[in-house]
């Protein structure tokens, strides 16, 4: 069996947030949904799990972060292309989220990125296979 992850991200508003990644294409599994939670799927081996804060914070004692005010990570999706990076943050944007930066482009590598409804980090980028260096430094 392959390797999966599962990124946990506590919500505010579930269905808000149902409705705003179904608005950049992705669909999610109804047997892990309810009304505490849903899982989010973005291919086959990775998911993200969108918890209410109360139900998030049934696993932690810690205090949840405000990512609105702080950045707990930065989730990093790869695409098949600089379009499709393009696509899914003009996507993002169109459903509410908003976009910290502009894009970067180095070349071998092109990324962008937006803040969800939530104030999470997505970074969505592209790698020309052929243009990687051979380290970065």
């Amino acid at each position: 069996m392959a390797t999966q992850i599962f990124v946990n991200l506590p919500v505010k508003d579930l269905d808000r947030s149902i409705q705003f990644f179904t608005k950049l294409g992705y669909t999610f599994n109804p047997q892990f949904t309810n009304e505490k939670a849903t899982c989010m799927i973005v291919s086959d081996t990775i998911y993200i799990m969108l918890l209410t804060e109360t139900f998030f914070q049934t696993f932690t004692t810690k205090e949840i972060v405000d990512a609105h005010k702080a950045v707990e990570c930065a989730i990093c999706i790869s695409t098949d292309s600089k379009d499709a990076v393009n696509e899914i943050v003009n996507k993002a944007e169109a459903a509410g989220a908003t976009i910290p930066n502009p894009a970067s482009d180095y070349g071998f590598m092109y990324q962008h990125s937006f803040a969800d409804l939530d104030g999470h980090h997505w970074e969505f980028m592209w790698m020309d296979p052929n243009g990687m260096p051979e380290h970065l430094g």
